[in-house]
């Protein structure tokens, strides 16, 4: 989207001192151009350039910022790797970034207890790795586990295809080290699973950076399957293929993942990778079996006459663990392979029952036709997590303007299927809008006030996550002055 570049707010000098005398002066970011790197996350669509970015090495360095931060009444967002989808890395009000990515170590690894200690800069598919060779793995995959990292999947809760049978990240997190919004060091939670007490590990996941900063992350480690199967199910029509996720879900299975991609999403990874992916499905199933050896082909066989009874037009299994990796690398790097289609695109999350797919679906292909603006869609079928994405290009206003009416149409439809608004991507300042069409003013206000628990001055990434007390100003009254700094600018549509 073509527009004048922002010029970089600026932060009280004295600030500036004590935020380099805290990590040292090659640490801090104050230049325009730099500054201008940290503008947004993934979703580029809303920007803001921030008012310094400052790079942390440990939980001390991480708690003196805060500090000075909350001693100037300066707002912070803590950051990682960048790749979120909903604006939740954005520094609103001249925040300043807590840049968390070289804050990078396993610290421990319990393999006899089955836990990883883990700063938040880890990046998620390292932690894998470093564990493989102990036959164990950490099972929240997001599409982006090769870059996003563990602090920002405790952010948003993150999930992934492997998720629809083991649950997303806050059913793998133990306990954290969390640097409070006035610079206060707690634990919540530890090693152990099942504390007595509040389940405040639980409160803090996907609470999307408004409650402070996680330093440290215990975390689960799981045993990886001794045998696993691999399908690729080719349909006519998206539709069919919708209707097979709910027949396979119905005798009782529940694969390791179940995803589905349409005609667009395959044609693009096709053209991209050359994986042998049929060109002229209207939509393929990827479907993931894992457990003991002993009974898998006769799970593999039920799931095919699944996928058969809803007009299946071929299904196969992977012959070996290649083809396997092959299959998933399509799955993997589809949202890559769509910049072969357009020069951008929005990505969407929100969550359904498995019985709307093929009504929502159909509404999404509407609302993109509606607009002049073509849709795709990979995304994790089995648990009814959407990710459609609306193809447009930015650098076009108007196109611009309609993406974001589409997008609005795509989440409505959510609502309206019984629906919620993210399943992983978090609410961030892009969902912000739709809040009240989910949750009473009654629920929002509950939330607002376990927010001002933990931060009652609003510094910790304000404007995310839920709605500003709108309820003052219909009362005539102004909000508090933090709550009102809080407040993000509005967005176009």
């Amino acid at each position: 989207m073509d527009h004048e570049p922002q010029q970089p707010p600026m932060i009280p000098a004295v600030l500036r001192a004590e935020l380099m005398a805290a990590v040292g002066p090659g640490n801090v970011k104050v230049a325009a151009e730099e500054l201008h790197v940290y503008e947004c996350d993934g979703l580029t669509i809303d920007t803001a350039v921030p008012g310094a970015v400052v790079f942390v090495h440990s939980t001390e360095q991480v708690v003196k910022v805060v500090k000075a931060c909350a001693a100037a009444q300066q707002p912070f967002v803590a950051r990682g790797a960048g790749t979120g989808l909903s604006g939740g890395a954005v520094a609103l009000n001249n925040a300043v970034v807590i840049e968390l990515a070289r804050m990078n170590r396993i610290l421990e690894l319990d393999l006899e207890n089955r836990v990883a200690l883990v700063e938040p800069g880890v990046v998620n598919l390292r932690l894998s790795e470093a564990c493989r060779s102990e036959g164990l793995h950490y099972a929240p995959d997001p599409s982006s586990q090769g870059s996003c990292t563990i602090g920002g999947n405790v952010a948003e809760n993150s999930g992934g295809p492997h998720t629809l049978k083991l649950g997303v990240t806050v059913n793998h997190v133990l306990g954290l080290e969390v640097v409070l919004p006035d610079g206060r060091v707690v634990n919540l939670g530890g090693p152990l699973p099942g504390l007595p007490g509040y389940d405040l590990t639980g409160l803090f996941v996907g609470s999307e950076g408004t409650f402070g900063i996680a330093t440290k992350v215990w975390v689960k480690l799981t045993p990886n399957p001794e045998a696993v199967k691999t399908l690729l199910a080719v349909f006519p029509s998206i539709d069919a293929a919708s209707r097979a996720v709910s027949a396979i879900i119905a005798r009782g299975i529940v694969p390791a993942a179940l995803e589905l991609i349409d005609q667009q999403v395959i044609r693009a990874v096709e053209e991209w990778l050359h994986l042998g992916f049929p060109t002229e499905a209207g939509a393929v199933l990827l479907i993931e079996l894992d457990g003991l050896r002993d009974g898998l082909d006769l799970l593999a066989g039920r799931v095919m006459d699944a996928c058969r009874s809803s007009d299946c037009l071929d299904v196969r299994a992977a012959k070996d663990d290649a083809e396997r990796l092959l299959l998933w690398k399509a799955r993997k790097q589809a949202f890559g392979a769509v910049g072969r289609l357009s020069p951008s695109y929005y990505v969407q999350d929100g969550v359904i029952p498995r019985s709307k797919l093929p009504e929502v679906l159909a509404k999404i292909q509407a609302a993109g036709r509606k607009h002049g603006l073509t849709t795709a869609n990979v995304f994790h079928a089995g648990d009814g997590n959407l990710h459609p994405l609306i193809l447009f290009d930015e650098r076009k206003p108007e196109e611009v303007e309609r993406a974001l009416k589409c997008n609005d149409e795509v989440l409505a439809a959510v609502v309206e299927a019984g629906g919620m608004l993210s399943g992983e991507h978090g609410i961030g300042m892009e969902k912000l809008k739709f809040m009240p069409q989910v949750f009473s003013e009654d629920d929002l206000e509950g939330m607002r006030r376990v927010r001002e628990a933990f931060d009652p001055n609003y510094l910790a990434n304000p404007g995310k996550a839920i709605p500003a007390r709108r309820c003052w100003e219909v009362k005539g009254h102004k909000p508090p002055e933090a709550e009102a700094a809080a407040l993000p600018p509005m967005r176009k549509a």
